[in-house]
């Protein structure tokens, strides 16, 4: 089981909405090297809605090579067709992922029926780990805990992205005690509380600019250290409210190219983040001593 700090790592563009694979394996190793536990690679952050199928498994493949086995790289595979999610995930195997991520199908509204067959099928169909992610808020669709009980009884279904910033609902989850089953918060805000409550880590955004901090707030929070982890969370709390204050990826793209980590690429209909929160990001950033 992967526990901890797991970036969950955006793509890198350049100006024109290029991959930037040079970008990529310095964010790669800079993040491993802060001690990070996992790399999440083509994910809501590294816009996997714009990519096509061919860049998707390129920038997985890359970030598997760069990575060269120092941490597990997930890759995200899913997609609101059955057939799409077994073609990514398939091709994630082949590339030598360790693992996939994939989110519940997004505009179809299926029923709870619906998915527990779209991930099983999936499941059946690809044989390597396979974490599950809710986000209600992107997909318009609700995993309930019952359902990720149910998933949870599928040999290579091993854990859940949860990120519906709910502690109710993070309590529910725990409540399952499902074995050998990892459950991961989405949510960076609620992340620490999360863990405290029994989570067994963080697939962040906010890891991506403060990749260090992140990993040690995580692992005092998973050793039940809540004094520990709320002295270093109380200075990533700026990052965690402005890395939303537009659509991830925006702000958080932004605020590495203000680090000077890559260029500020989007693809559309992503756009940079408007001047109105230029401030906000930056203020975070320096509250969390990454800006002078």
């Amino acid at each position: 089981m992967i526990t901890g700090s797991i970036v969950a790592l955006v793509t890198p563009m350049r100006a024109d909405g290029s991959v930037d694979h040079e970008a990529l394996g310095k964010l790669v190793d800079r993040t491993i090297e802060a001690g990070t536990s996992a790399i999440v690679s083509v994910g809501t952050t590294g816009e996997s809605a714009t990519l096509d199928v061919a860049e998707h498994t390129e920038v997985i493949r890359r970030t598997i090579d760069i990575a060269a086995g120092r941490v597990p790289v997930i890759a995200g595979t899913g997609a609101n067709s059955t057939r799409e999610a077994i073609h990514l995930t398939s091709a994630a195997k082949a590339a030598g992922a360790d693992a996939a991520l994939l989110v519940t199908p997004y505009y179809n509204k299926p029923p709870q029926e619906g998915l527990y067959r779209h991930f099983r099928t999936v499941a059946e169909a690809v044989d390597i780990p396979q974490i599950l992610y809710n986000v209600p808020g992107r997909t318009a669709c609700d995993m309930l805990p019952s359902t990720v009980a149910r998933l949870a009884e599928v040999p290579n279904i091993v854990g859940l992205k949860e990120a519906l910033g709910d502690l109710d609902r993070v309590r529910d989850l725990v409540a399952l005690d499902l074995p050998d089953f990892a459950l991961y918060s989405g949510d960076d805000a609620t992340a620490r509380a999360s863990m405290l409550a029994g989570f067994h880590g963080d697939i962040s955004v906010t890891a991506n600019v403060a990749p260090e901090a992140m990993a040690r707030m995580c692992a005092a929070a998973i050793a039940g250290d809540a004094e520990a982890a709320a002295a270093i969370d109380a200075d990533l709390a700026g990052l965690h409210r402005a890395l939303f204050a537009e659509p991830n990826p925006i702000p958080v793209k932004w605020a590495l190219a203000e680090m000077g980590l890559m260029e500020e690429g989007l693809r559309l209909p992503l756009v940079p983040l408007d001047e109105m929160h230029h401030e906000d990001v930056r203020a975070a950033l320096r509250m969390a001593g990454l800006l002078a």
